[in-house]
């Protein structure tokens, strides 16, 4: 149990029964009546996002979440298996739960696995991965920096936007939250 004044951005609560993380809070001190705490808040599972106001130092419940870095080693049917450097222990974990992030994950990179009384809750990635274009149309003269851009498909089957003047080959770096273009890497 944890006090409404206690929350932090990326706590997990137990609401009816529900895991939610706390996306962004604002403690609210009117001129007139009690404080609250004004949250909005995401469902763990699901990603639906929800604003709820609190009475400032009601007690909530806590969810026990653990977060650990893991390897992600290859790709079992529809299940991704994960290895904790730490231990050893492969676990398997269904594709829904994966989510897009499959679209920027390569063999032996890292992410971080959520899991509370066992059950894996979310798969995360880092905020940017290294890439490269497997295909893309060629450039034309006269491309240039700025201007337009064109579709180009990554190692890992993802296709995303890029500049007119990337090529086959080039290695990318990727926004894994929105899957936009941020730069070549050399």
């Amino acid at each position: 149990m944890a006090s409404t004044n206690d929350l932090k951005n990326g706590m997990v609560l137990n609401l009816e029964g529900q895991l939610w993380s706390v996306v962004e809070f604002q403690h609210v001190k009117p001129g007139k009546g009690p404080a609250f705490v004004r949250t909005k808040l995401k469902n763990v599972l699901s990603g639906k996002v929800v604003d709820k106001t609190f009475n400032a130092g009601v007690k909530v419940e806590t969810a026990n979440v653990d977060r650990r870095d893991m390897q992600f080693l290859y790709k079992d049917g529809e299940d991704f298996v994960f290895m904790d450097g730490r231990t050893y222990d492969q676990i398997h974990i269904p594709a829904a739960t994966v989510g897009d992030s499959a679209k920027y994950l390569l063999e032996n990179q890292e992410a971080q696995v959520a899991t509370h009384d066992g059950t894996v809750l979310y798969v995360e990635l880092p905020p940017s991965v290294v890439l490269e274009i497997t295909y893309t149309e060629p450039g034309l003269q006269g491309d240039r920096s700025t201007g337009g851009t064109k579709p180009a498909t990554l190692e890992t089957g993802a296709e995303i936007a890029v500049p007119l003047f990337l090529e086959t080959g080039t290695r990318v770096k990727v926004d894994t939250r929105d899957g936009s273009y941020l730069g070549r890497v050399n």
